[in-house]
């Protein structure tokens, strides 16, 4: 019995000292490249209810890029997926069991703003890095960011300049301000309207009203709208709400009588579900079209998107593929997958994305992608996006400056 013993614990320590264990790190410290590098990913996400399309697309774009990477001879990836029901509890504590069981050396995904900025806060005090794909808030790279967060799309202060940058061209002065009643949706509308009025300082506020995430009857506030008149209306919604409002214009008919702006109203996933039923007229700003910018390099992603899922993506398509564009370039880069040292290639990086040369800012770790905006209108059987107008990430990002300012207060 003792000789049984003795020879266990020779096997269990030859074991240990091969580097056959569990680590801290979850992956294989070795040079990037020829497939021997290889890193473990956590991925948070919302896969059940409204917002399940963008967080199934976004995942969809970043197999792909890891999938063309490997390929190619590129580092070996392991995605893991939880699913947080777009519920912060749940992100938090999934977080917890994908770093301390399954060993996960980066974390990513997290659709729900409040659910990014609190898996951000574990991501730090574990110093883990956390790749944001579909949390929009500007807090998750503004006050509340730090050396382990990144952002993989565009923030609702990006979103509020481009929004105000496009409104800034019409000649409306009377807004009323609308939309669902949480992070995104208010950070989206205060973005805009603060920036609008530094463009046009005439403009005026009619009034405000805010539903709660889930609404599906808009007809008081329609009504309310429509009595007041305003020249335009502002709305900041997502997700399912954003179908949702949409279809209630068209029903309604207020788009016809009275402008209304909305992000990612003219975006294919947003269309898509009403088809010909879309509203007509709607304005709206986007960062991705399948079809725009006409670049070899935009045609060449739709194809390979089209070939492995049957369906053009969208904007959350592009935002996945990029971080995994951004991974592989810096466990690449890093020559390793050491988490620190990833960290140092990411910042500052550029990479050649869809819609061309993308910046990853080094101080605030906001990627600089570009912005279009438009309205919607029929074409053929459907209604798409037309009028497209490109906005260099230049024109309506937050400088290093004012970011930074936000994280002293």
């Amino acid at each position: 019995m003792k000789k049984r013993i003795g020879v266990v614990l020779v096997l269990v320590s030859a074991l240990l000292l091969n580097g056959c264990g569990a680590s801290g790190s979850g992956g294989n410290k070795g040079a990037a490249g020829g497939g021997q590098a290889s890193i473990k990913v956590g991925v948070i996400d919302s896969y059940t209810g409204g917002a399940a399309v963008y967080a199934n697309e976004a995942l969809e774009g970043f197999k792909l890029a890891i999938n063309q990477a490997a390929e190619k001879g590129g580092p070996k990836i392991e995605i893991i997926t939880r699913d947080d029901e777009f519920k912060v509890d749940k992100s938090t504590s999934w977080a917890k069991e994908l770093v301390m069981q399954q060993r996960v050396d980066i974390l990513a995904g997290t659709i729900n703003s409040a659910g990014s900025l609190a898996v951000s806060q574990y991501a730090k005090d574990t110093k883990t890095p956390f790749l944001v794909w579909g949390g929009m808030s500007e807090k998750i790279t503004g006050e509340s960011g730090h050396r382990y967060v990144f952002g993989l799309l565009p923030n609702t202060a990006m979103i509020g300049k481009a929004g105000a940058v496009q409104m800034s061209k019409t000649s409306y002065k009377n807004y009323w301000l609308a939309g669902s009643d949480y992070e995104y949706g208010r950070s989206v509308v205060n973005g805009l309207w603060a920036n609008l009025q530094k463009l046009n300082p005439g403009v005026v506020k009619v009034n405000e009203s805010w539903w709660r995430v889930g609404e599906t009857d808009f007809t008081p506030y329609i009504n309310a709208i429509r009595n007041a008149k305003p020249d335009a209306v502002i709305v900041g919604t997502g997700g399912a709400d954003i179908v949702a409002f949409m279809k209630a214009l068209q029903t309604t008919g207020l788009a016809k009588e009275i402008p209304v702006w909305i992000h990612t109203a003219p975006d294919s996933a947003t269309l898509s579900p009403l088809g010909s039923a879309a509203p007509e007229g709607v304005l709206g700003t986007n960062p991705y079209f399948s079809y725009f910018p006409e670049t070899a390099e935009n045609k060449a992603f739709v194809e390979a998107f089209k070939k492995a899922y049957n369906k053009e993506p969208a904007s959350f398509g592009l935002y996945g593929y990029l971080t995994g564009q951004y991974l592989v370039s810096a466990i690449e880069k890093a020559g390793s997958t050491d988490k620190e040292k990833i960290i140092d290639a990411l910042e500052g990086m550029t990479v050649d994305s869809p819609v061309g040369k993308v910046t990853l800012r080094k101080e605030d770790h906001q990627v600089m992608l570009p912005m279009f905006y438009g309205k919607t209108a029929k074409a053929g059987d459907k209604v798409t996006a037309t009028e497209l107008v490109s906005l260099n990430a230049d024109q309506f990002m937050p400088t290093v400056d004012e970011v930074l300012k936000t994280r002293t207060k």
